[in-house]
């Protein structure tokens, strides 16, 4: 495919919230070609159309990917979401209220974006997109209903006392 062909299929299925611009799709392709990943097949002109090259994924960019799939699938990942981090300094806000009001922001956010998701997702059904182009939103969805429940647990667990908000003497 040429790049173009790459970002329209990814319309298609959804995908391109991971891309921005279609400047990205090239650029990434250009970087893959750098590396051995896809080489260039065949360049051709239609009309007053830019020129697009086709590019073909080579033996080294398969292998690679393959490495990289069986890798993210089968080992969970170190790094640290966001929330976690903020977790760890949560109590350097002074008020407790405030941390209530912030992950009750936090419910409502993921709730919109679980709602809008589901929305993306029958939309993409009736379409007849494949369910497999579609599992890493059916994923992403799940997540954020656990991140909403795990939450609210939290919520009431700081509203009942049962986890305590430490009490520090203001700083001079």
């Amino acid at each position: 495919m040429h790049p173009y062909e790459i970002k329209v299929q990814m319309q298609e299925r959804g995908q391109d919230r991971l891309v921005k611009g279609n400047a990205s799709v090239y650029d990434t392709v250009e970087r893959l070609a750098k590396g051995g990943y896809v080489e260039a097949q065949e360049t051709s002109r239609e009309g007053r159309r830019p020129e697009r090259t086709v590019y073909r994924i080579t033996d080294r960019g398969r292998d690679q990917m393959h490495e990289w799939l069986r890798e993210m699938l089968s080992e969970p990942s170190p790094e640290l979401p966001q929330l976690s981090a903020a977790l760890m300094f949560i109590a350097a806000l002074p008020r407790k209220g405030e941390v209530i009001s912030l992950l009750q922001r936090r419910i409502v956010l993921l709730e919109a974006a679980i709602a809008a998701t589901g929305v993306q997702l029958k939309a993409a059904v009736d379409a007849d997109v494949p369910r497999l182009f579609l599992i890493e939103d059916e994923f992403a969805n799940h997540q954020r209903q656990s991140e909403v429940k795990w939450v609210r647990e939290l919520i009431r667990q700081l509203e009942d006392g049962t986890l305590p908000w430490p009490e520090f003497e203001p700083m001079a």
